[in-house]
């Protein structure tokens, strides 16, 4: 396992290398750094200044407040999201949501992907400091494999890539104990590497655009989530702030060839069309600033952890924005594991981590690959019984409360 002589690499292999500096990264480390004795890697592909600029708005739950509070993260600049109202465009039947019946402040809150980041950063500082020579940091490098060799001799895994912070393209290697991968963007190769010569990964393609951007209204409702099921696909408006002017992060899902065009409509032409699609509740919108979007479909790992390495996050799976509930597994993935690895850096601690995680992570999976799915069918008889749905989860207290704990919380293991 010696690199080459051009090679840079740690003098000696630290305990838990973290591949990705996103939120879900960074509150790993920090909760590592706070509840356990292990040295730590951090291992980013980007640098703190680039991720602090990113404007994409992101939803929290309350669960993930409570988290992120335990790392000291907390507050971080947020519109809180009080109420939920989920309907079908154009039928009967809805559900209300409020916070009050919850004792909670706010169901969830609505963030900067970019001060998120920030925050987590400083929390990341304080935690370094308290616990002097136990974090190593490493930005803009990328990590090519992970290599855990002959995992029945071995306690090191090796990860190597190439580092662009000081020369670019320079090789580079780094050691660890356990290696946890949480960098979103690398999915399908960890994946492969997880559960090689099976079938990778639960995959759908939803058929479905996100159309992301920001929208001003001229009948706002603060701290009003609105969650509306068209034939389409779901068209969610979250509370949030651009620029100084109240608004609502807008999340619109359509067929590809329909997000492309509206893609390419004027401002006004799109903000009428989207007052068509969601109603007249909130008056009429404005668009405010960019619009963007990407392509919808889950990816979901069989398994999240093989030997001395595990995904965690978007490594692990990407969801349906409906419900927002990716980062926020993302989030439980990386306190569960880093509770697990109290006990030792070893694989008996990995797979107590995904036996732990694992009926949270299939309940999020189900209903988030669920609900589009539900929603898509057409017809009327199908839309009459999805409104009738609606309407007995209305009047099903405990049932209507179970899955809002589990869109707070999550299960619980």
């Amino acid at each position: 396992m010696t690199p080459p002589d051009s090679t840079e690499t740690l003098a000696e292999p630290h305990d838990i290398a973290i591949v990705g500096g996103g939120p879900v990264g960074l509150a790993l480390a920090g909760q590592l750094l706070r509840t356990t004795p292990w040295r730590i890697t951090l291992i980013d592909a980007a640098t703190p200044a680039r991720a602090a600029r990113d404007p994409r708005a992101i939803a929290l739950s309350h669960g993930s407040r409570q988290l992120l509070e335990q790392i000291g993260a907390w507050p971080v600049p947020a519109q809180p999201i009080e109420h939920i109202h989920v309907s079908q465009r154009g039928r009967f039947g809805h559900v209300k949501l409020h916070g009050d019946d919850y004792g909670v402040p706010a169901l969830g809150y609505v963030v900067k992907y970019g001060d998120l980041c920030q925050t987590l950063e400083r929390a990341l500082a304080r935690a370094a400091d308290a616990a002097p020579g136990r974090l190593e940091r490493a930005f803009e490098t990328r990590i090519d494999s992970i290599d855990q060799g002959d995992r029945n001799e071995s306690a090191v895994v090796q990860l190597t890539g190439t580092s662009h912070a000081e020369q670019e393209g320079m090789p580079v290697v780094f050691a660890a104990r356990i290696a946890v991968q949480a960098e979103g963007g690398l999915f399908h190769q960890q994946i492969q590497r997880l559960s090689p010569g099976t079938e990778a990964t639960r995959r759908r393609d939803y058929q479905q655009t996100a159309i992301i951007g920001h929208v001003t209204c001229t009948q706002p409702q603060p701290g009003w989530a609105w969650e509306r099921f068209t034939e389409e696909g779901p068209l969610a408006l979250l509370p949030h702030d651009e620029h100084g002017q109240p608004g609502y992060a807008l999340v619109w899902c359509c067929p590809p060839e329909q997000a492309a065009r509206r893609l390419a409509l004027p401002d006004d032409a799109f903000a009428e069309e989207l007052g068509q699609a969601f109603g007249t509740r909130l008056g009429r919108f404005t668009l405010v600033g960019k619009r963007h979007a990407f392509p919808l479909g889950l990816n979901a790992a069989p398994i999240t952890v093989n030997g001395r390495v595990a995904a965690v996050g978007n490594a692990a799976q990407t969801l349906h924005p409906v419900a927002g509930q990716g980062l926020n597994l993302g989030l439980r993935d990386a306190f569960a594991l880093a509770d697990s690895l109290r006990v030792g850096c070893t694989p008996q601690a990995l797979q107590a981590f995904a036996g732990r995680h694992r009926v949270d992570r299939a309940m999020t999976i189900g209903i988030t690959d669920l609900l589009p799915r539900v929603f898509a069918v057409g017809g009327p008889l199908a839309a009459h019984a999805r409104g009738a749905s609606l309407a007995a989860l209305a009047c099903m207290a405990p049932l209507k409360h179970a899955l809002a704990r589990q869109m707070m919380y999550g299960a619980r293991g």
